[in-house]
């Protein structure tokens, strides 16, 4: 469905949320796959352990916070002037903060649809007409199975996600007959400080190696979506086509929230 990406070498790539997790994971596997890659987040300090013994011609660290215009904007121009340009935006930024019902707040929140909405949609109006403008490349969004439907304790991450996959799929139409990628990346469970929060047992749990292992494999395939791993993920696929009372029953029952 995307342009297929033959090689990682030498392709510039701008990844947002590089510091931990999934992220810090592909950053270091594209770097060894020899991508040229961008590495932002707002913790200079691991950015800089990320890049540490790679070529400065490879590598650029761009400290910033997703949530602020204007820090992209610059990092951006920064970006643009050395490389030419980026062959792909990947934003991984994001965060988690477990909620129900009964214990909704509101601050909370806001600052989580700050950081996984509108984030990726402060990143639009530099990556858009600069990919549009080279005819090519391609744009990477983070989202998470936990926005196909409706899960206990995702009362704001849940929906933060399901936005991120409209858009994605909004972006496709647009995008696809310009000859860009656009690609929506849906982890189910993987090992890092945000599902440490967790206090139940996560289903096919992998490290972020295996996950950004099976991320950059769903890239160079030109596949739109790319969920890992399958053998949960495909659960939750099925769940979403069955109707609401069914389904509404088999969620209690599988998790007893």
């Amino acid at each position: 469905m995307n342009p297929k990406i033959q090689t990682w070498q030498g392709r510039r790539v701008w990844l947002i949320g590089a510091s931990t997790g999934i992220g810090a994971a592909t950053a270091q596997q594209l770097l060894a796959l020899g991508a040229r890659v961008a590495l932002s987040a707002r913790s200079e300090d691991k950015l800089a352990a990320l890049a540490a013994g790679t070529p400065a011609a490879q590598v650029q660290i761009l400290p910033l916070d997703i949530t602020q215009p204007a820090q992209l904007a610059q990092a951006h121009a920064q970006l643009c002037a050395a490389w030419g340009g980026v062959d792909l935006y990947l934003i991984l930024a994001g965060g988690y903060t477990p909620m129900r019902a009964d214990s909704f707040d509101a601050e909370a929140a806001r600052a989580l649809l700050e950081l996984n909405v509108q984030g990726v949609f402060n990143v639009l109006p530099l990556a858009l007409p600069q990919l549009q403008q080279q005819g090519h490349g391609g744009l990477g969004i983070v989202s998470s199975v936990a926005g196909y439907r409706g899960l206990p304790k995702a009362l704001v991450y849940g929906p933060s996600k399901a936005a991120l996959i409209n858009l994605a799929e909004t972006l496709y139409l647009d995008l696809a007959p310009k000859g860009i990628g656009v690609y929506l990346i849906n982890p189910g469970f993987v090992e890092t400080p945000l599902t440490a929060q967790n206090d139940f047992k996560m289903p096919a749990l992998i490290t972020p190696a295996q996950a950004a292992h099976a991320l950059l494999r769903g890239l160079a395939r030109g596949q739109f979506e790319i969920t890992f791993p399958r053998r949960f993920t495909y659960w939750l696929k099925f769940l979403r086509l069955l109707p609401y009372r069914l389904y509404f029953y088999l969620v209690h029952k599988m998790t007893g929230l």
